[in-house]
């Protein structure tokens, strides 16, 4: 059920950690001053994971993902050879691609922002409106669909094949099966599973350097998590739930996950919770890039939010003062680190 809709006292980090009591330590220093054994427990609750998950059935290896990497960024996947992956995915943009809402075949516009690809190893659904329940249906999804990269299976297979630089790859890492639709998914999904964020100002602060960060980025902590109850969506490492809300935005005739799942008025205008780490690379924001600075974002919960039936029931107005709001970007700020840089494939 986490999937369609989320409780609010459960709010579980990807990597496990107890959510109740991040909610019981929020509820006891929402009214006061918090201590140092506060925010402690507080921060237990962001501790960065130590390896990568990576399903059973779509084990890492290095050639693996390396081939997933060419793929991923090689126009040929599209159907008029323009559009890669990387073009909606470009991590110079943290993984995303700078415009209000994608670019697709022939330029035409999409109606949805490109969300990111960082630390996606740890998501559970995907895609805005969670069509996809693995990395590996995610990963196909863009290259066959109309509008985006517009190549049908069948005819991406056969171009494929007609490279003898991808015929010997897809050998070497799949001996005996060669180029196939399963296989092609895996080899992305593998490479986009390792784009991981690196460490930020944020976790040396959480493993205890304490000039790591500055006081205002350590009172929008305590914010983040008591007074303006961001936590209650953006829990654990990667700060997503990896559910769906209706967040107050103005209404359009995209109806988000309610087109998913139909018949659950709770996920009218509900789309999924986007992680923050690296996320002031990442503007613009929202599902329809509507709002083009972390300030935009913060003052919405202030005083933007569209009153509705489907109003998720944690989105009330936030009564949070220019200062407060300068605090929250501050923390937010430093969940970005210094990522490694991406090398560009040889392509065959």
């Amino acid at each position: 059920m986490r999937r369609f809709l989320r409780s609010s006292t459960m709010i579980a980090s990807a990597i496990g950690i107890c959510v109740a009591a991040g909610s019981a330590v929020a509820e006891q220093v929402a009214s006061a001053q918090p201590g140092d054994a506060d925010i402690a427990a507080m921060k237990k609750l962001y501790v960065r994971p130590t390896e990568i998950p990576f399903p059973k059935d779509n084990a890492y290896a290095p050639a693996k993902a390396e081939l997933g990497k060419t793929l991923f960024f090689d126009p040929r996947l599209s159907r008029s050879g323009v559009q890669a992956c990387v073009s909606c995915h470009n991590p110079s943009f943290g993984w995303e691609d700078g415009h209000k809402t994608a670019v697709g075949e022939n330029m035409l516009v999409l109606g949805r922002n490109s969300p990111t690809i960082i630390n996606r190893a740890w998501g559970e659904i995907f895609f805005w409106d969670g069509r996809a329940e693995s990395l590996e249906k995610q990963a196909t999804g863009p290259i066959t669909a109309a509008g985006e990269m517009n190549t049908p299976m069948d005819v991406l297979i056969d171009r494929l094949k007609g490279i003898s630089g991808y015929q010997k790859k897809f050998d070497e890492v799949f001996p005996g099966e060669g180029i196939t639709e399963k296989n092609i998914a895996a080899s992305i999904a593998t490479f986009e599973r390792t784009i991981v964020s690196a460490e930020a100002p944020f976790d040396r602060w959480v493993a205890g350097d304490e000039k790591a960060v500055s006081e205002d980025a350590k009172r929008g902590f305590v914010l983040f998590n008591t007074k303006a109850n961001c936590v209650s969506c953006h829990s654990g490492w990667t700060f997503t739930d990896d559910s769906f809300h209706d967040i107050g935005l103005t209404a359009t005739d995209d109806v988000g996950r309610a087109k998913i799942v139909p018949g659950v008025p709770e996920l009218q205008y509900a789309f999924k919770t986007p992680g923050l780490r690296n996320i002031d690379q990442r503007a613009p924001y929202m599902h329809d890039g509507s709002m083009a600075t972390l300030e935009d974002v913060v003052r919405h919960y202030v005083d933007g939010i569209e009153q509705r039936p489907s109003l998720d029931a944690e989105m009330k107005p936030l009564a949070l003062n220019d200062q407060e709001v300068k605090d929250l970007v501050a923390f937010m700020e430093t969940l970005t680190g210094q990522d490694r840089p991406m090398t560009l494939p040889v392509l065959p």
